[in-house]
């Protein structure tokens, strides 16, 4: 399945959202990660016609996470998709309110694609606000609690029978310098690498 395409037929045409290009067995999906928000550029973007942006960062801490990947078709043989929450680029440092009022209902019928999900990774608070939102509307409760991320980790979390693991942001220059960051995030997909295998 075309990811665009199948979500175009289900809420219309995307106008100035940008969604995932590529084809997908959405059975074959078992780990969803929700990085923050779409690059400026779409051919940086994980399944970009480049994707060395995102990819630079992201299969890094795959591999680090245990998952032997050298391309994002690789992470897919293995059963994991990687997306992001907010589908418009941003033009300022902080996320506007609009920009995830638009994308929220593109990420709840992304993520209603995957029949055989076991895990979501929620890489940073953009991602994490939103699938609570998101969570709210069928369980009628948040997901994750509020508080800082690395206290969150150490808990176990469920959306029905799937775990959710709360994280960093797996693509940007940050990572370079916040190692601390880097090995957590590396744990955490060591935790979904383990649910899924």
């Amino acid at each position: 399945m075309n990811i665009r395409e199948e979500l175009e037929r289900r809420l219309g045409a995307a106008g100035a959202v940008q969604l995932c290009d590529a084809e997908i067995d959405p059975a074959q999906i078992r780990a969803l990660l929700i990085n923050e928000i779409v690059p400026a550029d779409p051919s940086q973007d994980f399944y970009g016609s480049s994707g060395d942006a995102y990819l630079s960062t992201a299969l890094p801490l795959l591999r680090q996470g245990g998952l032997p990947v050298e391309s994002i078709g690789d992470a897919l043989r293995m059963g994991v998709y990687i997306t992001n929450a907010v589908k418009i680029p941003k033009e300022t440092s902080a996320v506007p309110p609009e920009s995830i009022e638009l994308s929220l209902p593109w990420l709840e019928q992304e993520i209603a694609l995957f029949p055989n999900l076991r895990v979501i990774m929620l890489c940073g608070d953009v991602a994490k606000k939103m699938f609570n939102r998101i969570s709210r509307k069928a369980a009628k409760r948040n997901v994750i609690p509020s508080g800082a991320t690395y206290k969150l980790r150490a808990a176990a979390y469920y959306h029905g029978s799937v775990r959710v693991i709360p994280s960093y942001i797996i693509t940007g220059g940050n990572l370079l310098i916040e190692k601390s960051k880097t090995a957590m995030i590396a744990q955490d997909i060591a935790a979904m690498a383990a649910i899924i295998r």
